[in-house]
């Protein structure tokens, strides 16, 4: 950088003038300017394509992945359509996913498989977009407490497992095939867990046929889950409930033969009700006195 000691001696002897001193300026601004240049850094807008693409894949290398997501915004606003556009597309879902910025990760997931339906990495845009939709649906707390998530809205997990179908039925042989099938067998699980909770709020609002056409979903579209034994044991319930005695006993043998040692089933195979018909059960009276009467 420029020393100023100089200048500062001749204006205290008034040696300087007007004009000396706008040289002087000119001739300073000038020094300072070639001095900062002269690290080897440059303004962003000097960058070529490569360099910004060189700078976000070393961003994303160093975890710094709000420098990445910036520096691949410049890349595209100033090099569109240049040869690394492309892959700057996928950098980008990858480095907006991991600096938790799901909801862009999954709009640039959807942009890149809109604009380049047959590139050879599509499959991955697919893949992430399951795996933004998968984690929007859990909150940190969730992702500790699987009762929790089973009561939450159960449409982000159908949106994610049907994502992850998508990729599995486009690209049998992509190389996140495997991940996105164990994913899918745990939102299997939740869903069937979510089928259950929704079951016994039935049982407990004592909408018992509500009930057992829960339970009989679960069966049927969910087999190989855990909840499968709880879903022949809302029906045995519900259907005893009902007064509907041919049903109840299908179920319960059904629930026996597969399942004997489920909670709802004591020692000698006789079935126990779940309590869920008994809580919370108000009266139309205790509702409307608000609790004081019935």
């Amino acid at each position: 950088m420029v020393k100023l000691q100089a200048f500062t001696h001749l204006h205290k002897n008034g040696i300087i003038t007007d004009t000396s001193m706008r040289i002087l300026l000119i001739l300073i601004t000038a020094a300072w300017l070639t001095a900062c240049s002269s690290d080897g850094s440059r303004p962003d807008a000097e960058l070529t394509e490569k360099e910004y693409y060189e700078k976000a894949v070393e961003a994303i290398e160093d975890e710094n992945y709000f420098l990445a997501v910036e520096s691949l915004q410049k890349l595209e606003a100033r090099y569109p359509f240049g040869v690394y556009s492309e892959q700057a597309q996928l950098e980008m879902i990858y480095a907006q996913f991991q600096a938790q910025e799901l909801e862009g990760a999954k709009a640039a997931a959807e942009r890149f498989i809109r604009l380049h339906p047959e590139h050879q990495n599509v499959d991955y845009a697919y893949y992430m977009k399951g795996l933004t939709t998968y984690h929007l649906g859990l909150s940190l707390v969730e992702r500790y407490i699987a009762d929790e998530q089973a009561m939450r809205d159960s449409q982000p997990a159908r949106d994610s497992f049907a994502e992850f179908s998508e990729l599995l039925r486009k690209y049998p042989d992509s190389p996140y095939v495997s991940d996105a099938r164990q994913r899918m067998v745990y939102l299997r699980n939740r869903l069937a867990l979510h089928e259950v909770h929704v079951a016994h709020y039935y049982l407990k609002r004592h909408a018992y046929l509500a009930a057992a056409n829960r339970g009989k979903f679960i069966v049927e579209n969910y087999q190989g889950t855990d909840s499968v034994a709880d879903g022949l044991a809302i029906m045995t319930e519900a259907y005893q409930l009902l007064g509907m005695k041919d049903l109840a006993k299908k179920s319960l043998a059904v629930l026996k033969l597969n399942f004997p040692k489920h909670p709802q089933l004591d020692k000698k195979g006789k079935f126990v009700h779940s309590g869920w018909a008994e809580k919370d059960h108000k009266t139309l009276l205790n509702v409307i006195t608000f609790g004081l009467l019935g």
